[in-house]
C-alpha cells in the first residue's frame, strides 16, 4: 500500500525587482517530479546545500504551497484548505532541536497543543496521551513543566519527536534530525526513531547530507540535484553501484576510515545559476562524462534495473 503518492510536484519562487517591484522570471527550486513511498518504508532524501531537499519536505507537510502537483496520503488527495488535515496525516522534525519549540512555552504546553487543535481532546485525554508518548521515547513526565532552554540537544530532540508523534500521523519527515547532535547522541536517536517505526507502524522521509546515516536507515534513496531527481533505488545498490555521476560523486566526496581525503573526478565545484538555469543536463557542468547531449537535452528518468532508476544520457556502467 502506498503510504504517499506525489505527482509532478513542483515550487517555483517568484523575483521581484526595480523601483516599482516588477516582476521576473522565478526560481525554480524542485523541479516537476513523481514519486512513491511504501507504508511502514523509510525514503533516505540525500544532495548537497541547494538541491531542494527541504523545500520538497516543507511542501509535503504544508509550510510551502506547491506551484504545481498534488500529494496524496493514503490515498487521500491533501491541499491547503484544511491545515488539520496534513497535520493528522504527516508531521516535521526540525534539524535544530532547540529553535523548533516555543521558548516562552513549557514542553506540556508544547505537546497539548497537536492534541487539542487537531483533535479536540479534553484535559484527562490529554494527560493520558502525552504520558503514552513520553514514556515510549523515554522522557520523564517531570520535563512537562520545564522550557525548552533546559534541555540538552538530544533531549529537546526527542520532545520534537514526541510533538509529532502527538498528532498519530501516518507519515513522519525527518530534516536532518541527528545534523546538530552530538556522535554519542545521534546514535541513541537513530536507535529511537527504528523502535518507534516498529511501535507506531510509521514511514519516514529521512533528508540527510550524511551518506553513511541514509544507508545505514534507509529501505530506498532518493538523490536530488538542483531541484530534480537524478537517481532513485534500494539503498544497497544506489552507493554499492551508483548509475548516476552525480551520485558516484557524493559516494566519493563522503569521508571513510582510513581513505586519504582526495578530490573526485570532476569540472568544475559549483551548482548551476538558479537564475540562469543551464539547458539540458543540470550537471553536464560539473560531469566528466558530459557529451553535447548532455548540454542540449534533459535525460529523463529511465530504469537501470534492480528496480534502479537515473537520469543520464551516459550511465555508469558497473
Amino acid at each position: 500500500m502506498k503510504a504517499l503518492n506525489v505527482q509532478d510536484l513542483s515550487k517555483t519562487f517568484p523575483i521581484k525587482s526595480g523601483l516599482f517591484g516588477k516582476s521576473r522570471d522565478g526560481v525554480r527550486a524542485v523541479q516537476p517530479m513523481s514519486f512513491t513511498v511504501e507504508q511502514g518504508e523509510t525514503l533516505g532524501i540525500v544532495g548537497e546545500s541547494g538541491c531542494g531537499k527541504s523545500t520538497l519536505a516543507r511542501m509535503l507537510v504544508g509550510l510551502l504551497d506547491p506551484s504545481t502537483g498534488q500529494i496524496e496520503i493514503a490515498g487521500k488527495a491533501l491541499d491547503n484548505a484544511d491545515p488539520a488535515v496534513f497535520g493528522r496525516l504527516i508531521q516535521y522534525v526540525f534539524q535544530d532541536p532547540i529553535s523548533s519549540l516555543n521558548p516562552r512555552k513549557t514542553i506540556r504546553q508544547i505537546m497539548e497543543a497537536p492534541l487539542r487543535l487537531l483533535y479536540g481532546m479534553d484535559r484527562p485525554q490529554r494527560q493520558q496521551r502525552i504520558e503514552e508518548i513520553f514514556a515510549s521515547v523515554n522522557l520523564r513526565e517531570e520535563f512537562l513543566t520545564r522550557y525548552p532552554h533546559e534541555f540538552s540537544g538530544g533531549q529537546a530532540q526527542r520532545i520534537g519527536i514526541a510533538r509529532a508523534l502527538a498528532a498519530a500521523p501516518e507519515i513522519i519527515v525527518l530534516d536532518e534530525p541527528v545534523s546538530a547532535l552530538d556522535v554519542s547522541v545521534q546514535a541513541q536517536v537513530l536507535n529511537l526513531l527504528a523502535d518507534l517505526k516498529k511501535q507506531f507502524g510509521l514511514t519516514y522521509l529521512f533528508i540527510s547530507h550524511d551518506l553513511a546515516v541514509v544507508e545505514a536507515v534507509s529501505d530506498r534513496v532518493m538523490v536530488l540535484y538542483f531541484g530534480s531527481v537524478v537517481e532513485i533505488g534500494r539503498a544497497e545498490r544506489i552507493f554499492a553501484s551508483p548509475k548516476h555521476p552525480y551520485t558516484r560523486l557524493l559516494a566519493d566526496s563522503a569521508p571513510v576510515v582510513g581513505r586519504p581525503l582526495t578530490a573526485p573526478e570532476q569540472k568544475g565545484s559549483e551548482l548551476p545559476d538558479p537564475l540562469n538555469p543551464p539547458s539540458g543536463c543540470a550537471f553536464a557542468g560539473r560531469c566528466p562524462k558530459a557529451t553535447d547531449i548532455c548540454r542540449q537535452k534533459t535525460p529523463a528518468l529511465e530504469e537501470m534495473g534492480d528496480d534502479q532508476f537515473a537520469a543520464c544520457h551516459h550511465p555508469i556502467k558497473t
